[in-house]
């Protein structure tokens, strides 16, 4: 296929890295990123989506995904797909969709999990909402960059489907968190912690994949001084997102509110920007029952 990638940044370049070598022919732009090897540099985004069969865009937030929709959309021919791979606020994931559709073009909004290491591995998750025609389109290149696609409903489902999962992340990690810092209080040994929990019925994927204490379980950021796999201002992202839309479907989300509180503190007043969103167990180590 002929695919442009619009926004190469951290998650966007592996991902047209990993077309190229499956031998799509790919365009990319950025503001800034430079192309990879084997993606031909555009001069804008439109420029890239001109004969574009599939438009990727990574890009940060709602806002900026509107105005690149605004530019590439009137440069694509109908009956191509505009793939969104950014984790966006459902609103304008809708908007956009319905935007495409309207000149007779295929829409998906389809977020990732997986991260960097799953964008360079060509092993991450999509999720996506749109068309089954729209899907069935993209589901090649998915197969490319990722090693599962799910396609999750209408347009705005892929967006839901995964504000929803990472507020289950944040809330998770934080009781991890704190589970562990109240285990040293009380003198319990975080391997014997770890060996009855992650077999019990406290088992999740923030114990038993990325453990947040260094040196137990499975490597993780905790055992690279919480460098981030997912940076904590990414959770705090997200988890505002999930607020964002529980705020607009009248849903009631006690903890996930918390755990944004929790990480807006964390990234904002605390010094977990640049962190892993993991380091909220040295957080909680340093902190008392005040």
């Amino acid at each position: 296929m002929k695919v442009a990638v619009i926004g190469l940044g951290n998650m966007g370049a592996p991902m047209a890295a990993n077309l190229v070598k499956a031998g799509h022919q790919v365009a990319g732009f950025d503001l800034v990123a430079p192309c990879p090897a084997g993606v031909t540099c555009a001069t804008s985004a439109a420029a890239a989506a001109t004969g574009a069969d599939v438009v990727i865009t990574m890009l940060p937030n709602g806002a900026i995904l509107r105005a690149v929709a605004a530019e590439v959309i009137p440069a694509m021919h109908p009956g191509a797909v505009l793939c969104d791979c950014s984790t966006v606020d459902v609103e304008s994931a809708r908007a956009v969709a319905a935007q495409a559709t309207a000149a007779g073009l295929g829409a998906l909004d389809a977020p990732v999990s997986g991260g960097v290491g799953g964008a360079t591995a060509g092993t991450l998750t999509f999720m996506a909402g749109g068309s089954e025609e729209a899907f069935a389109t993209v589901k090649p290149l998915f197969e490319v960059m990722g090693q599962k696609a799910v396609h999750c409903g209408g347009a705005g489902a892929g967006q839901a489907a995964k504000i929803c999962n990472n507020m289950i992340l944040g809330v998770t990690m934080i009781a991890t968190c704190e589970a562990f810092a109240l285990a040293d209080k009380l003198g319990l040994e975080r391997q014997k912690m770890f060996d009855v929990v992650s077999t019990s019925s406290g088992y999740s994927w923030t114990m038993n994949a990325y453990c947040p204490a260094p040196g137990i379980g499975p490597k993780s950021p905790a055992d690279n001084g919480y460098k981030p796999g997912f940076a904590a201002e990414l959770m705090l992202k997200d988890l505002r997102l999930s607020q964002q839309a529980a705020e607009a479907a009248d849903a009631d989300t006690p903890m996930g509110k918390l755990a944004a509180a929790l990480y807006t503190s964390f990234v904002e007043q605390e010094g977990g920007r640049g962190m892993d969103f993991s380091a909220m167990l040295p957080r909680f180590e340093a902190r008392g029952r005040g």
